[in-house]
């Protein structure tokens, strides 16, 4: 799913402007998996998925597994559509220097919710 955020984040040109001041790499862990993504000017420039020897982030955003999954469905209930209301049931950790994580937090919304599952139709 993760290998999919280049793409998504990149042509989305409205995201990528809202982020265009923003060079950062943070980490993303879902469950016991990591991957650490580098963000260059708004643009996703490396998704890459751990394990990581010696790594150097930001900050990071920790998840349950189940967690995960609620907030990727196209409609997430109440409790797992935003990160931090998972953070205030305990589903999720943001953890790190959050300065740009908070100075940025439309944009990292945003470039979550990018990995939400389409609609059935």
């Amino acid at each position: 799913m993760f290998d999919a955020l280049p793409r998504a984040v990149n042509e989305n040109a409205s995201l990528v402007r809202r982020g265009r001041r923003l060079t950062v790499t943070f980490l993303l862990g879902v469950g016991g998996d990591e991957w650490l993504i580098e963000i260059v000017r708004g643009r996703v420039a490396a998704a890459r998925e751990g394990p990581h020897v010696m790594a150097s982030w930001r900050f990071a955003v920790r998840l349950t597994e189940e967690a995960w999954r609620e907030f990727t469905e196209p409609a997430p209930r109440p409790g797992y559509h935003d990160v931090f209301a998972m953070t205030k049931s305990g589903e999720a950790a943001i953890e790190g220097d959050l300065q740009p994580f908070m100075a940025n937090l439309r944009y990292f919304k945003e470039v979550l919710a990018s990995l939400r599952r389409e609609p059935e139709s």
